[in-house]
Parts: C-alpha cells; structure tokens; sequence
C-alpha cells in the first residue's frame, strides 16, 4: 500500500474530433498544392494573358484565405463545445 492516492483518468473530449481533422486538411492544403511545383510549372493555360504559372498561385492566395477562415471559425467552434459554451 503506497501513500500516494490514485488519480482517475480524465475523462475529457477526445483530441481527435472531426472538426479538427478537418481543420487540418484546411490548413494543409496550400502547402501541400504548392510545394508541389512539379504541378504547375507550365505557361499554358493562360488567363486573361497570364501564363498558367502566376495564376494558379495567385488563385491559392484566394483559396487559402478562404481556407483559412474556415478552419478558424472551425476551431472557435470545436472551442466552444469542449468547455462548454462558456466562450
């Protein structure tokens, strides 16, 4: 018999949600679309006289905010049911 008292385990929301799954794909994706010059790297198909190059990622910068956003008001809302509405 030891002193030291058993402490329960916490019994907490999970961390693993599907909002935070898909909070993570949000801010993911610009990176991943990106990173991956190989993709993009092309003049054709040109946009208003834009070579393909420029405006894919101008269109990201778009996306992303979009994205963004999304992922934001995602959070405040996983925040606000893990502690229970106080926020």
């Amino acid at each position: 018999m030891s002193d030291v008292p058993e402490v329960p385990p916490e019994t907490g929301p999970p961390l693993v949600t599907p909002a935070r799954a898909v909070i993570t794909v949000c801010l993911l994706a610009p990176f991943v679309a990106l990173l991956w010059v190989g993709s993009y790297t092309k003049i054709d198909p040109t946009f208003i006289g834009i070579p393909f190059f420029y405006w894919y990622q101008m269109l990201w910068v778009l996306i992303s905010t979009a994205l963004t956003m999304t992922a934001y008001k995602l959070w405040q809302r996983d925040q606000r049911t893990r502690h229970g509405g106080n926020r």
